[in-house]
């Protein structure tokens, strides 16, 4: 009993440790993005055709705070996966340890992926709609707290979403998941993602679209990866039956 307590102990110091650098790490690109945010900032605004206003001193505070955040959590995405895989990696077979830690990369650049596929939407599509629907109709008065709190709500799902095909990979290959069970799954899939692509887009059906296909296309691409995660796992399960 004392060595199993012993154990415990030792698990919990080691995911400490890990969260540890990882909150470490989080802090330290959260005073990079402070620091360097007016070009993130000026970039953003490059694309805006018209006029922003600020009524209070806490607007720019919000945006700076959030584009630090959005930044850091980029940037540690690497990390904190890195951080898990040598948490996890002792339980982990020799194969298992390389296939998993070559899921890492991968995982940053679909979230940046995510994001700039999110901003060209935004920009190439949802914004030119919304102006277009006022047509010199109304004056118009843009915040930066509400334009960069509406730019955040399309881009960021979007680099969380982007993390769909590669999440259901790393499930099939431990077995939670199958294709035959993502393909059964399939309607009920795409009306959540229909649902969501409502969500973050105007009331408008072929911008709803615009934004719910590539969703749905992320989802198609999860079933394609995950048959071939699968049959890779059913092929080294053959062989391992082989061997016995």
């Amino acid at each position: 009993m004392a060595d199993q307590d012993m154990n415990y102990i030792d698990h919990l110091s080691e995911l400490r440790k890990r969260i540890i650098l990882t909150l470490v790490t989080f802090i330290l690109f959260f005073v990079v993005g402070f620091l360097y945010h007016r070009p993130i900032q000026t970039f953003f605004l490059d694309d805006v055709a018209f006029e922003l206003h600020m009524t209070s001193p806490g607007e720019i505070i919000w945006i700076v705070f959030t584009i630090a955040a959005i930044i850091a959590i980029a940037a540690t995405l690497p990390m904190l996966s890195f951080q898990l895989w040598l948490f996890i990696k002792p339980a982990l077979t020799k194969k298992e340890k390389r296939v998993s830690l070559m899921y890492i990369p991968f995982i940053f650049l679909l979230f940046l992926g995510g994001l700039v596929f999110g901003y060209f939407i935004f920009i190439k599509f949802i914004m030119p709609f919304l102006l277009n629907l006022n047509d010199g109709m109304f004056t118009e008065i843009y915040t930066v707290e509400r334009y960069f709190k509406f730019l955040f709500r399309v881009t960021v799902p979007f680099a969380v979403f982007f993390e769909i095909p590669l999440l259901l990979m790393f499930l099939t290959s431990l077995g939670i998941v199958n294709p035959q069970f993502l393909v059964k799954v399939r309607k009920y899939a795409y009306l959540i993602l229909v649902i969501i692509g409502t969500i973050l887009s105007p009331p408008d059906f072929i911008l709803q679209l615009v934004v719910a296909i590539p969703l749905i296309l992320l989802y198609e691409i999860s079933i394609i990866l995950s048959r071939i995660v699968f049959r890779k796992r059913m092929k080294q399960q053959r062989e391992g039956m082989e061997e016995e």
